[in-house]
């Protein structure tokens, strides 16, 4: 049977089940280096009007042979507070060349890239790409060149303008500091964070 969600939260795989998932957050393939508390399974669950609003640009996508890939959906209070925890130790840098190859942690936590509270701890907010398009950046890459208008190749600069404007079109705005990273306008829960943990979907 269906795991149990809040009132108002879905799985996004049961909308849109075509979107590619790559919950980086679940895996040890983040800039922390481990799996982050809360995200029991590799499961993108979202508000249901964000699901419904990012179907709507999946099916834009299909009919030019394309496909989002979404690597972080709702993200658990925990998590958030993990990220924190993980900035204050200054010897865990085992990612650092992949993520933050410029900036040292404090830098991080000063410039926004980790902060204490997240807007996807409301559950309308997504982090994703085009899958197989260039972005000029990895997901998480943090710095400068990860700024919607950075100076980027320009057929990165063009894909991230192409991501940018469906997102706006349905519904999201974009957050300037990290091309990937949209926020459902008129989400539901503007002022409440949640913490249930990210945990499988099942079927009968």
């Amino acid at each position: 049977m269906l795991a149990i969600l809040p009132n108002g939260f879905t799985y996004l795989a049961s909308l849109a089940p075509q979107i590619r998932q790559d919950i980086r957050y679940a895996t040890p393939n983040n800039f922390t280096g481990a799996r982050v508390p809360g995200y029991d399974a590799p499961a993108c669950i979202l508000t249901t009007p964000a699901a419904k609003a990012l179907l709507r640009v999946e099916r834009t996508l299909l009919a030019h042979y394309l496909t989002l890939r979404v690597y972080d959906c709702y993200r658990p209070e925990r998590a958030v507070d993990a990220f924190v925890a993980w900035s204050k130790r200054p010897n865990d840098l085992r990612n650092a060349a992949l993520y933050y190859p410029n900036l040292s942690k404090p830098e991080l936590f000063a410039r926004g890239y980790i902060s204490e509270r997240s807007s996807h701890s409301r559950g309308s907010t997504v982090d994703l790409t085009i899958d197989g398009l260039a972005m000029g950046t990895p997901y998480d890459y943090f710095d400068p060149l990860s700024r919607g208008d950075a100076p980027v190749p320009t057929q990165a600069r063009a894909n991230r303008m192409f991501l940018a404007m469906l997102m706006e079109r349905n519904g999201f705005n974009p957050y300037p500091a990290e091309w990937w990273h949209f926020t459902l306008a008129r989400e539901p829960f503007p002022k409440r964070s949640f913490n249930f943990p990210i945990t499988a979907q099942h079927s009968r």
